[in-house]
């Protein structure tokens, strides 16, 4: 299982949201690039970045700083917020970024969604946002009548080829996965499902990783300390190593 350190932008800077409310924000870094960079050092194989004034703006906000994180680091990002045109689409994967996520666009415009996946594939993911097991949209601030779990099954039907699932309600908060929730989202779809929400400890990540989930999001845990990146790449390492047996 992949360990994905999120860089969420606000404003040029990076920062954090409890439950992704804005007026419940930390800041960890003026600069979003340097912070990339060190997650590279650290030994990230991959980023998960967020514009998160894109998100609630509908339209990409934090362009400039991202452009310049995609062309600073070696490691593949991943970006969303506000993805939800072709345009901005294109333009962040022609810069350099791996893959985007889409969220609102995935949900509101699903001609836009066959289209790109059409044109670009496994570069695009959908982002699954979830309020007990609710789709929200529009940078968390609008609930609809979806469930997750239908939702992303209708998806992978027409051929998303992954998703990220948020538990919303745990982002930022450090309370630990839905576990259950996890496994019911699993089982719904036969693609790559990557987990963001809440975690908390490494003994966290190995029991994400036993249920199969191909990559964690982490963001509060790794920039409050409660979870050192380098012990969580080792915790993971030892549990996926299989236990020697010994003969009399």
């Amino acid at each position: 299982m992949e360990i994905i350190p999120a860089v969420d932008i606000r404003g040029g800077r990076c920062v954090r949201l409890y439950q992704g409310d804005f007026q419940q924000e930390t800041v960890f870094g003026d600069d979003p690039v340097a912070v990339a960079l060190s997650w590279q050092e650290a030994g990230a194989t991959r980023l998960h970045v967020v514009d998160l004034d894109g998100a609630r703006e509908g339209r990409p906000t934090n362009a400039y700083v991202i452009g310049h994180l995609i062309e600073a680091l070696l490691i593949p990002v991943q970006i969303g917020g506000g993805l939800r045109d072709r345009d901005s689409i294109d333009s962040y994967l022609q810069a350099g970024a791996a893959r985007v996520v889409l969220g609102t666009a995935a949900v509101k415009d699903r001609s836009l969604l066959a289209e790109v996946i059409a044109v670009h594939g496994q570069r695009i993911i959908v982002g699954v946002d979830a309020r007990v097991g609710m789709v929200a949209v529009e940078g968390w601030r609008e609930e609809t009548p979806l469930a997750a779990a239908e939702l992303m099954s209708e998806l992978a039907a027409v051929g998303v080829p992954r998703f990220i699932y948020t538990d919303a309600l745990r982002d930022g908060t450090l309370r630990g996965p839905d576990f259950a929730a996890v496994q019911t989202m699993l089982a719904t779809v036969d693609v790559p499902v990557i987990y963001a929400g809440g975690v908390s400890s490494i003994a966290d990540l190995v029991r994400l990783a036993s249920l199969g989930v191909e990559g964690a999001i982490i963001g509060q845990a790794l920039y409050t300390g409660a979870v050192d990146f380098q012990e969580a790449l080792k915790g993971l390492s030892r549990a996926a190593r299989p236990e020697r047996g010994f003969s009399a």
